[in-house]
């Protein structure tokens, strides 16, 4: 595979990243779609590895999501900037504090936005716990997911 496929597989993963942040987009699906245009195109044992746990982790992450309370983020008061904080965050976190970092990075993005917004801590403290509560912890676990996702392609593309 060359590297501007590669990199068009990279595009659409980060795609995918976006969309889980989007109400309504296909985000974790996209990422899926990637890895498995990328596994197609490079049929090794590694990348049908890839394949495999990224499905696995999506069926995983789905039925956690199905568990939790339905999103009702519209309600709690999260703005698309809040999003695009937290999403942010949670990417920087995820290659800061290798894996881990993408939650605290996520909660961490969300109260920068709502600090910036709001003025006080404690305001934005209690906006980013009502986010969370009403759905935020839902796209947490599919970010979450895909930022694993993309990790082990990511992996395997540099080290495989």
């Amino acid at each position: 595979m060359g590297a501007w496929e590669l990199l068009l597989v990279g595009v659409v993963i980060l795609l995918g990243l976006g969309g889980v942040l989007v109400p309504g987009a296909p985000g974790s699906w996209l990422v899926w779609a990637a890895v498995l245009w990328w596994t197609f195109e490079d049929p090794q044992t590694l990348s049908w590895g890839v394949l495999v746990g990224a499905t696995g982790l999506l069926f995983v992450a789905q039925v956690i999501r199905w568990r939790l309370p339905p999103r009702q983020l519209r309600t709690s008061g999260a703005t698309p900037r809040m999003a695009a904080y937290a999403g942010v965050g949670a990417l920087l976190g995820f290659f800061l504090v290798p894996v881990l970092g993408a939650i605290p990075g996520f909660i961490g993005g969300g109260y920068l936005a709502e600090r910036l917004r709001l003025g006080g801590p404690g305001e934005a403290k209690a906006s980013v716990r009502t986010v969370m509560r009403k759905g935020g912890t839902s796209v947490l676990v599919e970010l979450f997911t895909c930022l694993l996702i993309m990790g082990a392609w990511l992996g395997a593309v540099i080290w495989g």
